[in-house]
């Protein structure tokens, strides 16, 4: 797509927008709801389904830093169990 994404297990996480002041993190809707109400200056979701669906842009100037690193955190988690969901349907 032409921008920076990060990835764990070949499924993307977190990526850099074109804009280089944003960035996308790939989270639940509950996870997303939660960065929203408290966070409402630095997090908001991505447009359309994407964003209904927990793709969250996040605005890194305004963002702490160490509230980015427990948001990837927790976006490197989501992927990690995406994979391991899908590897145990296989297996049966």
């Amino acid at each position: 797509m032409g921008h920076p994404d990060f990835r764990a297990n070949g499924r993307i996480f977190a990526t850099l927008q074109h804009d280089p002041t944003w960035g996308a993190l790939m989270l639940t809707p509950e996870q997303q709801k939660r960065l929203l109400s408290g966070y409402p200056g630095s997090f908001k979701p991505a447009a359309g389904a994407w964003g209904l669906a927990g793709s969250t842009l996040v605005h890194l100037p305004s963002v702490d830093e160490e509230v980015l690193g427990e948001v990837l955190t927790l976006a490197w988690q989501n992927s990690a169990k995406k994979k391991t969901k899908a590897a145990k349907k296989v297996k049966r």
